[in-house]
């Protein structure tokens, strides 16, 4: 019998809501100084240059507005999962890709972009109710609370690329932060069920993973332990598994921990 798995985890549809705002808020005042020359140059993501990935941010902000302005999906329940998210976007990554280039060469007034996708998203979610209601969006139907999740993990892994392309220092918001690692953490525990190995990304989240015998009490015998921002480069492929070892980014004790077969969780 395969492993079962665990509930999903709840989120706070207002505390997600204020940790999206939080963290687009700290990009949207890095941008507001960038210069012509930065905005060139060019990013770990193909052939996006920085003004593409910066227009990118502000597309997958403004994403949740244009989904709310259109009908709720029949039906009651969504067609996509929060932890199936992580997979989901990558079929969609050359109309994505497209879409991108084209609002980049169309706007080229960045401050005007970012404040339109603030206020979008703040009139389009307001800071009361639920986020029970379905979305209509590009993947699928997802709950608004689900889909606000993801936009942590938009944000925070943008804010890196960022950072790691113009040298910065960009914020990274606890809440958001913390949203974006347990998703993927969850993901992780999703896509390889079972309770031989220990995953430890303090101080967010543990989870357990991989079949096989079932750690019940004292020190796991398979542990792997890393930190937020090395956990989110590894579940993005920013990161190899066999380079944050070597880079003593990542420990990993036991002959079941290593996660090479199922990283990145995200195409």
């Amino acid at each position: 019998m395969p492993p079962a798995k665990k509930r999903p985890r709840a989120y706070d549809h207002l505390r997600t809501r204020t940790a999206v705002l939080a963290q687009f808020a700290h990009v949207r005042d890095a941008v507001a100084v960038l210069t012509p020359d930065q905005l060139a140059r060019p990013t770990r993501l193909g052939d996006w240059t920085v003004r593409e990935l910066v227009a990118h941010i502000a597309m997958g902000l403004s994403s949740v507005s244009r989904s709310v302005d259109l009908p709720e999906p029949p039906g009651p329940k969504p067609r996509v999962a929060l932890l199936e998210w992580p997979a989901a976007p990558a079929a969609h990554a050359a109309r994505i890709a497209e879409d991108v280039e084209n609002l980049a060469a169309a706007r080229p007034d960045l401050t005007t972009l970012f404040e339109e996708a603030e206020a979008g998203f703040a009139d389009a979610v307001p800071a009361s109710g639920t986020g029970e209601r379905l979305l209509a969006t590009r993947i699928g139907s997802m709950r608004l609370t689900d889909y606000l999740v993801t936009r942590t993990v938009e944000l925070i892994v943008h804010t890196d690329d960022l950072n790691e392309a113009l040298g910065l220092e960009i914020p990274y918001d606890r809440q958001a932060l913390a949203a974006c690692t347990r998703l993927l953490a969850d993901a992780l525990a999703d896509r390889a069920p079972g309770g031989s190995v220990e995953v430890r990304v303090p101080p967010f989240a543990v989870v357990q993973c991989i079949g096989g015998p079932k750690h019940t009490r004292g020190t796991p015998p398979n542990v792997v332990e890393t930190g937020p921002l090395t956990w989110i480069r590894l579940a993005t492929g920013r990161t190899e598994w066999a380079r944050a070892l070597e880079d003593a980014e990542v420990s990993a004790s036991g002959e079941r921990a290593d996660l090479a077969a199922l990283l990145p969780l995200m195409g």
